[in-house]
């Protein structure tokens, strides 16, 4: 018997048309756009499925998301295929805690409209990312911790992938470094905000008080947090978690590893793109992944499941 994890991408996999044939085909998927829609005051479906720029920009980005991983989750449930184990790379945490019972869909909805929002205000300017490939995580940090300026770990994507983050002169300078070190190529990347570091402490301030008016439910199915790469079952630790998680590294690499050392053999990606299945790869060659976009996906993981309806 496979042991199951859902997991849900994050900010950078979208693009125009995402879920829309899961919210032409389903009542389920439907409904959660609804209720984006009254939560947001803006149309999810004229956002994500017509052409435009606010698409990419990170207030509205992260409520998409959202929006078309929950749409999907919920059809996947209705049609009986489950987790024993939820986790999400940065954004994605919130449908993966929601997948687990700590969030109903309104809630995850509502706080992330609000994450987006203040992660876009908290440095609108200044700051940036780099992909720094082919180098050991050691060597990142060590060169990040002598830079002058701020630039940290952002992202431990897979062996091979780091994303560093900070202030752009910082970034630039530890990139220049990590060349010198070794590392086959540091790529910069097109953000509006340099995500996950201490930067972001202040979107992570404003998160917290909106978090004192959410009801965090029982955690049904344990999830695997970015801040600690663990398993969370306690209810009372999520808040301060997701706090924690605006301005600190994303351990992708070490969640994905953890829940393999748990018996994890089955990873199913949920969600535009193909990212987490890409990383699953390097993370965990000898594990299954599949990867739901759109209804023929779903489709052909319900076959290969033993037609789980």
């Amino acid at each position: 018997m496979s042991k199951i994890a859902f997991v849900f991408p994050g900010q950078g996999a979208q693009y125009t048309g995402m879920g829309r044939d899961f919210y032409e085909n389903f009542d389920r998927a439907k409904e959660v756009f609804g209720i984006a829609n009254k939560v947001s005051g803006m149309s999810m479906e004229k956002l994500i499925f017509t052409e435009n720029e606010e698409l990419h920009i990170t207030k509205y980005t992260q409520v998409a998301m959202l929006t078309v991983e929950l749409a999907v989750l919920k059809v996947l449930q209705e049609k009986g295929i489950a987790s024993e184990v939820n986790a999400g790379l940065s954004l994605g945490e919130y449908a993966a805690l929601t997948a687990s019972g700590g969030l109903s869909v309104h809630d995850a909805l509502e706080l992330v409209v609000k994450r987006g929002a203040f992660m876009q205000e908290a440095v609108p300017t200044g700051g940036a990312m780099t992909a720094v490939m082919g180098l050991d995580n050691g060597t990142i940090e060590e060169i990040c911790e002598k830079t002058k300026g701020i630039v940290t770990v952002a992202n431990y994507n897979c062996p091979g992938q780091t994303v560093i983050s900070g202030e752009e002169a910082a970034v630039q300078k530890a990139a220049e470094s990590l060349k010198e070190a070794g590392a086959k190529r540091c790529i910069p990347l097109k953000v509006s905000g340099p995500f996950h570091s201490s930067m972001l402490e202040g979107a992570g301030k404003k998160l917290a008080a909106e978090l004192e008016n959410i009801q965090i439910g029982e955690i049904v199915t344990p999830y695997v947090t970015n801040v600690t790469a663990d398993y969370v079952m306690d209810k009372d630790a999520v808040k301060g978690l997701l706090v924690r998680q605006v301005s600190s590294s994303v351990r992708w690499q070490q969640s994905v590893e953890r829940m393999v050392a748990d018996g994890v053999d089955t990873f199913i990606e949920i969600g535009p793109k193909k990212t987490l299945s890409g990383f699953l790869k390097k993370i965990a060659p000898q594990v299954t992944g599949y990867h739901v976009d759109t209804v023929e996906d779903m489709e052909k993981l319900a076959e290969a499941l033993g037609g789980a309806q």
